[in-house]
């Protein structure tokens, strides 16, 4: 059984996050493309377009020290556009750890992501994690 192209499109991303491969990130993505991260931390928010987006990813990168990791536990599809990515962030920062299951989930229109919706299995532990 071959893979959905939306679900090989998200494992791409996760690839060259893990790579911290921004380019090839980039460009799986549109132009005006929007991360929406919950909570109420320096990093929550809507990021609207790649550059804020890629910002973000190099933000947490910057914050954890470059600890901050993601393992890949499954990736579904609707086949309508739509995937949901669940992984577990692991990361560092000062003399805080975290590690919590989260969720994206993609709109993918044209072979592109168009929006990412983030949520976190503890958005009060991500949201001291990042204050």
């Amino acid at each position: 059984m071959s893979e959905h192209p939306d679900a090989a499109l998200v494992r791409r991303g996760y690839e060259a996050f893990g790579k911290g491969d921004m380019q090839a990130l980039g460009a799986l993505m549109t132009a005006d493309v929007i991360h929406h991260v919950p909570g109420s931390n320096p990093l929550s928010g809507h990021h609207k377009g790649r550059e804020a987006v890629l910002d973000l990813y190099r933000r947490i990168g910057e914050e954890t020290g470059g600890t901050a990791r993601i393992e890949l536990h499954s990736v579904l599809v609707d086949g309508r556009g739509h995937a949901m990515a669940v992984h577990t962030f692991y990361g560092d920062r000062g003399d805080r750890g975290l590690e919590v299951q989260q969720g994206l989930f993609f709109t993918i229109v044209g072979g592109k992501i168009t929006d990412i919706d983030e949520c976190t299995q503890d958005i009060d532990e991500e949201d001291a994690f990042w204050r």
